[in-house]
């Protein structure tokens, strides 16, 4: 491999168990560079777990997760620090404003209240930003949260059904920043049930692992 190549963000016989019931099993994948991966299946066959053992919340019971070769666990808050998770769970503070609730997240991750504006800007919540957030709707709600992406910066962004209650212009803001962020090099993983629009991106069908049982 070239100098300063570098490898994929790979998972390798990775199982997860949630409570008695384990999820997937034996499960592997491979997130390059400028990559994208899809990861789809019904409701309950582990998408946002994966998404959490990727993003170093958990641990899977079983196998590895490696970083340029290097498993993630050596160094977990090197790994984290280089990941976004928006969860489909929003965690905005409904009684903080918009502009506030960005820019305390921005600074936690290396932003600062400039870039926090800026994504404002990109997401169309600037004519918003004093509004406390318990009068936004549900998809302004979703895009506050998906501006956590260009807040900061991330080599790996993890997103959980981000196109949830977005409308077809704000859709289109995220397929476009979702672009821009791989062809510098960044990776994103996506869980999703809907259609979307990323070009070249590999598609791993969870449901494929979810049929191991313990004996």
């Amino acid at each position: 491999m070239a100098a300063g190549a570098h490898k994929p963000f790979s998972g390798h016989g990775l199982a997860c168990r949630r409570g008695e019931r384990r999820v997937f099993a034996k499960l592997e994948f491979e997130l390059a560079a400028g990559g994208a991966l899809l990861l789809t299946g019904p409701n309950g066959s582990g998408k946002t777990s994966l998404l959490r053992l990727m993003a170093g919340l958990a641990r899977p019971e079983q196998g590895e997760l490696r970083w340029d070769g290097e498993p993630i666990a050596r160094d977990p808050a090197a790994h984290r620090a280089r990941c976004h998770f928006v969860g489909h769970r929003a965690a905005v503070k409904p009684i903080l404003t918009v502009e506030e609730n960005l820019g305390f997240w921005a600074r936690m991750h290396g932003g600062s209240d400039e870039s926090a504006a800026a994504s404002l800007r990109r997401a169309r919540l600037d004519t918003r930003a004093t509004w406390p957030c318990r009068y936004l709707s549900a998809g302004e709600t979703q895009r506050l949260a998906l501006a956590r992406l260009g807040a900061s910066p991330a080599e790996l962004w993890l997103l959980d059904e981000p196109a949830s209650n977005l409308d077809a212009a704000a859709a289109r803001d995220l397929m476009a920043a979702i672009s821009e962020h791989r062809r510098a090099g960044g990776r994103v993983a996506v869980a999703t049930h809907a259609e979307l629009d990323l070009p070249g991106a590999a598609r791993l069908a969870l449901d494929r692992f979810t049929t191991w049982r313990e004996g």
